[in-house]
């Protein structure tokens, strides 16, 4: 067992839109990524989705408005409702959402990513 320095882990990242699991704490997923541009439209039918920005400003955009994260904020995304995130520059986040959950939700590309790889 040994802390989790996040700085020294995103510094291990050159990817946008890749997450990386950092832990996992009862059945949860402790993972970062960095994003930067557009993601896609898609929801997560049985999971709920927590993003805490530790850099940066997010864009969570919703059907019906826009929730604007900055450094030190988080939203959690009710399962079940469509979301696109938006990163207009480099953002940081640490995501705490069950193991099962696929990083496109019900859409499935080129951008799925069903294993997740441990930094």
């Amino acid at each position: 067992m040994q802390p989790v320095n996040l700085k020294e882990k995103f510094d291990l990242i050159d990817e946008y839109w890749s997450p990386r699991l950092l832990g996992e704490l009862n059945n949860q997923a402790v993972k970062i990524a960095k994003l930067k541009g557009e993601f896609i439209w898609h929801h997560h039918k049985n999971e709920d989705e927590m993003f805490f920005v530790i850099e940066g400003e997010l864009t969570i955009k919703l059907r019906d408005k826009d929730i604007i994260l900055k450094k030190n904020e988080f939203f959690i995304i009710p399962r079940g409702v469509e979301h696109k995130p938006v990163a207009k520059d480099e953002v940081w986040v640490v995501m705490f959402e069950p193991i099962t959950t696929i990083n496109t939700g019900n859409v499935e590309n080129d951008i799925t990513i069903k294993e997740v790889k441990k930094l």
